[in-house]
This record gives structure tokens, sequence and C-alpha cells, in this order.
């Protein structure tokens, strides 16, 4: 998930997760900002300095860096908080470009977030004009967001469905089955976790860690929560009601995808998204800390990156064939080392993992994630 707290590193070093975060920069061409070129964004410890505070409709391009000695983030929001584009886990001393298309002139926001906590360092920003949506004008673009908009629906119908076999088994108070199948109902949340996010309100609910910033007062719930409950505190008197809101936020999630209007960049920066919770949240085993059942994350994550660039994939081939056979080389290496940790119909305990095994992962990520950061330039110029 786009976290609220300190990404910690653990015992990937430093170094290896910046090579990852490194590779994901995008390649996308500079496009629509007031007097041509990039918008800039100086992110510290303490200001979000936006080089302009408008932009013409349209592709918007931002380089984001990081002068300050937190990892950052930078978002730009639409009306309620809508994530319209982000770039996550921004190191000290690196830059982040993010593509956004942004047909509709209006009021947004900007926000950094120092430390990727709370609402971060906000200010407004202008969009000027209107301009024709991509998919109005290109009918592959068109047919590759309708289709990944179709595996965002039946991914988030499974989910609803194996959320509740989940929830049913926690308020029957078998622990075992309980833990059996909470990684697999998250299975098909971890596939469309940027979709997720980008309703603001959800997926902290769904997804929060224990020790992310929460409002005064707001419960933590969603998966973790009962993660903890199962493997470390034992099921606890509101562990029902915790499990029926799951379900809850889940079909709310489902109710609220159909009303989406995805633009070919968000498929790309999402693909791209995901290769980055891969690496800071999977590969160090933050994700599940209490089931260790990160693998299972892992795998999705991949396979959710992976349906959003076949989604794009015919345009993808027209412009730089030789970008898709790489991706395909690439996505191909990840899934053969990730099926070496198969073990009966689901994978091996994050603690079962040496550290070449992680130095392993981590450079299969960072092969897969450079090919992955070129799709947004690709598809949208």
């Amino acid at each position: 998930m786009s976290r609220r707290s300190t990404v910690v590193l653990g015992t990937v070093s430093l170094g290896a997760a910046a090579a990852v975060l490194a590779g994901c920069t995008s390649t996308a061409p500079t496009q629509n900002a007031e007097g041509g070129g990039p918008i800039t964004v100086n992110a510290t410890d303490s200001a979000c300095e936006v080089s302009t505070t408008s932009a013409p409709a349209g592709n918007l391009s931002f380089k984001v860096t990081n002068g300050g000695t937190k990892v950052t983030e930078f978002y730009l929001y639409g009306e309620g908080d809508r994530i319209m584009g982000e770039v996550e886990n921004v190191g000290p001393g690196l830059s982040r470009d993010l593509l956004v298309e942004v047909p509709d002139g209006g009021t947004y926001t900007t926000a950094c977030k120092p430390g990727m906590v709370g609402d971060g360092i906000r200010a407004p920003f202008t969009v000027t004009g209107n301009a024709q949506r991509q998919t109005d004008q290109n009918a592959k673009l068109a047919e590759a967001t309708a289709g990944y908009t179709r595996y965002i629906s039946s991914q988030n119908d499974a989910l609803v469905a194996r959320t509740t076999d989940f929830a049913n088994a926690v308020k029957a108070k078998d622990v075992n089955q309980a833990k059996a199948l909470f990684p697999i109902a998250r299975t098909y949340y971890e596939r469309v976790e940027p979709v997720a996010e980008s309703f603001g309100d959800l997926d902290p609910k769904l997804d929060g860690r224990e020790d992310d910033e929460r409002d005064p007062g707001v419960a933590w719930t969603g998966f973790h929560r009962l993660e903890k409950d199962l493997w470390v505190d034992g099921l606890k008197a509101d562990s029902p009601k915790i499990a029926d809101q799951l379900v809850a936020d889940t079909k709310d999630l489902q109710a609220r995808t159909p009303g989406l209007k995805l633009t070919p960049a968000q498929l790309a920066n999402g693909a791209k998204e995901l290769l980055d919770e891969v690496a800071t949240g999977k590969i160090t085993g933050e994700e599940d800390r209490y089931s260790h059942t990160d693998l299972y994350d892992f795998k999705a994550n991949v396979e959710g990156s992976q349906a959003a660039v076949s989604a794009l994939r015919p345009v993808i081939d027209e412009k730089n064939k030789q970008l898709g056979t790489t991706l395909d080389q690439q996505f191909a290496n990840v899934e053969k080392l990730l099926e070496g940790y198969r073990q009966g119909d689901g994978f091996v305990l994050y603690t079962s993992l040496t550290e070449d095994d992680k130095k392993k992962m981590t450079a299969a990520v960072d092969a897969l994630a450079e090919p992955v950061s070129q799709v947004a330039g690709a598809v949208t110029t």
C-alpha cells in the first residue's frame, strides 16, 4: 500500500532498494507545462516547491527531486482527494518523473509527504482549458483502458467473494481456516492496489498497518488488523466486527470501479507503482509482518503490473517493439524466480528466505522495473 509511515528497508540494503526505485524513474518526454519542459518539484523536509501553480490541460509532466533528508512522496489530487497521479519512495537526493493525463480543467492539489506520513504539504494547482482524451483519439488506447477496467472489475468481484470467505472463518473462530484464506483474499487486492489507492479513503481502511498515521479516534481496521489477531494476539471480541467492516470496504471498492475513467498514463504508472510495492514492502518482509505470507503479495503485485502492461501491449508494440520483447523477458525472469519458492499451492514463508534469496529478488525486480518505467512514455507520445 501507499505508506503513511516511514518505510523500513529491513534486511535489504539501502543501496539495493534505492537501485530498484531509481530503476523506476520514468523516461517520458516533457510536455504541456507552462513555458515548455517539466514542472519541477523541489521536495524537502519542510517544503514542496512546485515551479508553477497552473498548466494547460493534457499530459502534465512533473520532475520531483528530493532535497530533504526523509523519503518522500508527491501527489496530484483531484476533487475529493482522488489521486490523479503519484510517485512514492523518492529517497534523499533522488529524482522521479511523473506523467499524468489531466484532460479536464479545474482546481487540483499538489502534495509532498516528507517521511511519507500525514496529509502532506499541499497547495492548489490549476489546470486551464480542456483537452481531448487520448482514448478518444486512439482506438487501441481506448480498448486498453476498457480491457483493464474489465480486469479490475473481475478482480474486485473475486476480492469480495474471497474476503467474505475469510471473514466468515474469522467470525466462526476457525483460526486455521482463516489463516489459510488470508493470503488468498489479499492476492486479489494486491493485483489492483493502485486503483484502490486512487480512492484515498479506502486504501488505509483496507490495507493500513498498525503503525500508520491515522486521525485521532480512527480505529485500525482491515487485513493487517485481522492478521495480527490471527497470528499474534488471538481473536478479540471485536474481530468479527472488523471482519464485517473489511467485507463492506471491499464491496465499496467494487461499487466504485464501474465509474472509473482510467487514462493510459494511469495504467502505465500503476504498473510501475506495483513494482515499487514489491521493492519496499514484499522483498523487505514489511507487508505481512505477522503472517510472513509476503511472497503471495509479491506474486500478485507482479501479476497486476503485467496485466496493466498487457492491456497496453498493442500500443507498446506499435511504438517500440523492442520494449515489448524486453518486458516479456523480464516478466518471465521474475516468474521463474518466484516459482522456485513454491510450496504446494502457495509459497514459502518470508522467514525462510536467505539474504542471497532477497538479493536475487531485488535484482530481478530491478531488471523488470527499468523497462516498465518506459511504458508511460511509449504509450502517451
